[in-house]
């Protein structure tokens, strides 16, 4: 018989789909609900890895070698315009687990600090690791949390702070309380987490009375506390040394993952390891090995240099992947016959932000680095591989493929509830989850993506007066049927984040100009598109999210709650007062309750004073003494803030709860909630669905801290489109 071209080309193709499916296993098992592993680098520059020197430009006399990264660049794809949605880590870590942008949680800027950092993350939000628990995996984090966490006093109640944490006790939250089974981590940045018992002045450092952390945590567990205080064990394996770091979380890994293919452990489950690694954060701390695979002193440069102790920080990210990828290749995946782990798992490889170190070979071709919203503070290396889901070929001895799409950290969740094949949550019915979250599997893929919703990055320490600046990327949008061509970032100022105010005062064209040098914010021709992105902006900040855009109306209101104003003197001197606001034309009934506090002596009583509503019972004005306010509304709305004042003698104290959600932290237009400024409206409370409740209260968030004692401004509330 004659073998004409297309017989050939299609008994080839045949073949090889044969050869890639094992016997017995359908295409589709080959690609749903794959193993995921997620490491991430601490502040880490697109020049810290050899992955990107041909971008970048690095020479090789400069360049960091780091051969795993490229190895898992050849069998994957590199992403190449990838950022963090904050230039700091404890809110990339936040935004990244949960889909939704830092900035809508409390911290405006800045960090989590301080040894116990209350939980960023709320007890009713969904992770990443909570959705693939849903989907049946299992889940371990190893490396550094740094989203927070509570301790608990002797008497087991949940501590107020490190001064009344009795660290014997099992910590009140922690990731396990986040969707994660397994957790092996530090609290926080290595060199804040414990004292060094390896160091020669450990002794001053650890005493009953240390302040910087409780060590190494297994589950709820402080495994060095020793009954003296504070003092952790300074020696044997529940030591916290910091030079050891490295190979003990490598270890924890591959604890982790060999416990998924033990028979009877969970064999049948995929699983995802979350690992978020201590270096490179400074101080620079590198192992002596890792596996038997050197690693201080062992850094090279592309040339064969040695180099210093940043970089040996840096290449123990490197033998660490390189062993996860070692096992990977080695071991069988018991849930698919014949395939080994490396074919059924998704591994991703990404920094949480920019280099800490203000240098071209670090950032790359960008402008600053870690704390800046210019982008060598947010634009980091992100390698992907999973051959048989279409990302990349699994070939090591191929170049790799390269795309230029736009992504961010926080369109991971919606990106692996794509790959399992599970749906995001409802917001339109008041769930919470993945506001901000897009899929770009397409793009991890290779193909466009569409609609791209645009991307903020918040914490710019060049800002003038207030580092709660942010900047929105949208590329090439089409203005009233004119497209302007680009990749358009326009910063604006804090008063975005804080007051939900869009006032705008740099811009920059990425496309011609990634260095961020030409200011173009005055250009004439470029007014209608500094006009729609502003209002992009006011709407995406506001709404509550990037996915309630499309169910948020135009039509909203604020509601003055001042003495002078028209609802406040309705409701003055009630206890329970209903009154209609209109909202664009729109009637929306609204019914207010006072709530006695504990020490009230008579009945509660709205109390409109200058500075705001308060309740009659405690101090002129004021919601305390554990008072509350309760509102509902006759229709689905969108509470996009309420403006909570505590004055010159008020405390910025409380929480507030919507329907039956978990109560979450007040914080105030005009106090502090930390030592660092993070003040501000109280934002992005979220769908409130028709009857159901907001309770904003003065009683202590967790029963422990001082109670409250504020005012009620204003509120601000959104219609919702169904």
């Amino acid at each position: 018989m004659k073998v004409t071209p297309f017989i050939l080309v299609l008994v080839i193709g045949l073949s090889l789909h044969q050869a890639l499916r094992p016997r017995g296993l359908r295409a589709d098992d080959i690609t749903r609900r794959p193993n995921i592993v997620l490491m991430m680098a601490d502040d880490m520059g697109m020049g810290d890895t050899s992955a990107y020197q041909d971008f970048t430009g690095n020479g090789d006399d400069v360049q960091v070698h780091t051969p795993h990264m490229e190895r898992l660049a050849r069998m994957g794809v590199r992403m190449t315009d990838a950022h963090t949605p904050s230039s700091r880590c404890s809110p990339t870590r936040y935004g990244l687990l949960t889909g939704r942008y830092p900035w809508r949680n409390r911290l405006k800027y800045w960090v989590l600090f301080g040894a116990q950092g209350d939980p960023m993350i709320e007890a009713d939000r969904p992770t990443i690791a909570s959705m693939l628990r849903d989907q049946g995996y299992a889940t371990g984090l190893v490396g550094k949390w740094h989203v927070g966490l509570r301790y608990r006093r002797s008497d087991g109640s949940p501590a107020a702070e490190w001064s009344d944490a009795d660290l014997r006790q099992p910590l009140f939250t922690t990731p396990l309380d986040h969707g994660f089974d397994f957790a092996r981590f530090t609290s926080r940045s290595h060199g804040t987490s414990g004292p060094d018992a390896g160091a020669r002045n450990a002794k001053k450092r650890n005493g009953p009375r240390q302040s910087v952390g409780p060590g190494h945590i297994h589950g709820r567990t402080a495994i060095a506390a020793t009954a003296n205080g504070k003092q952790l064990a300074a020696d044997g394996p529940a030591a916290y040394v910091l030079s050891e770091l490295g190979s003990r979380h490598s270890d924890h890994a591959i604890e982790f993952l060999e416990q998924q293919t033990r028979p009877g452990r969970g064999s049948s489950k995929p699983f995802f390891l979350y690992y978020p690694s201590n270096s490179n954060h400074g101080p620079y701390t590198p192992d002596h090995a890792i596996d038997g695979k050197p690693v201080a002193g062992a850094a090279r440069t592309k040339s064969g240099d040695p180099m210093d102790a940043r970089h040996d920080f840096i290449y123990e990210n490197d033998v660490a992947l390189g062993r996860l990828l070692d096992w990977l290749e080695k071991t069988d995946d018991p849930r698919h016959a014949g395939r080994k782990m490396i074919a059924t798992t998704l591994v991703i490889f990404t920094s949480d932000n920019g280099a800490e170190k203000n240098s071209d070979i670090a950032t790359g071709p960008f402008r600053s680095h870690k704390g800046s919203i210019y982008e060598g503070g947010h634009r980091v290396p992100f390698i992907a591989a999973w051959a048989a889901g279409g990302i990349g070929d699994g070939d090591v001895t191929t170049p790799g493929q390269t795309v230029h799409q736009p992504i961010g950290l926080q369109d991971l969740y919606a990106t692996v509830a794509e790959i399992v094949g599970t749906d995001l949550p409802d917001l339109s019915r008041g769930e919470k989850g993945a506001e901000d979250s897009f899929s770009v599997l397409a793009a991890l893929r290779g193909d466009s993506i569409a609609d791209r919703p645009p991307l903020f990055f918040n914490d710019h320490k060049e800002a003038k007066g207030d580092p709660a600046a942010v900047a929105m990327r949208l590329d090439s949008p089409t203005i009233d049927g004119t497209t302007y061509d680009g990749q358009w970032k326009l910063f604006f100022d804090a008063r975005l984040l804080r007051a939900g105010q869009a006032h705008p005062y740099e811009l920059y064209d990425l496309a011609v100009d990634q260095w961020e040098t030409n200011d173009r914010i005055d250009d004439p021709t470029l007014q209608p598109l500094i006009h729609s992105m502003t209002e992009q902006a006011f709407l995406h900040r506001n709404a509550g999210g990037h996915r309630m855009v499309p169910i948020a109306a135009t039509k909203r209101a604020t509601i003055d709650l001042h003495a002078d104003g028209a609802v406040a003197r309705q409701i003055d001197g009630k206890s329970v007062a209903e009154t209609v606001v209109d909202v664009g034309g729109t009637p929306l009934t609204m019914v207010m309750e006072a709530l006695a506090g504990e020490r009230a002596s008579a009945e509660p009583a709205f109390r409109a004073a200058a500075v705001g509503l308060g309740i009659h019972g405690g101090r002129p004005g004021k919601v305390d003494q554990h008072e509350a306010i309760v509102i509902k509304f006759d229709r689905d709305v969108i509470v996009e803030s309420a403006a909570i004042v505590a004055g010159q003698d008020g405390v910025c104290g409380g929480f507030y709860r919507v329907g039956e959600g978990a109560p979450l932290a007040i914080y105030c237009v005009d106090a502090d909630l930390d030592a660092k400024d993070q003040s501000g409206l109280l934002s992005d409370i979220g769908v409130l669905q028709a009857g159901a409740s907001l309770r904003l209260d003065s009683g202590p968030h967790y029963g422990v801290e001082a109670a409250g004692s504020w005012s009620l401004q204003h509120l601000t509330v959104r219609l919702i489109e169904h």
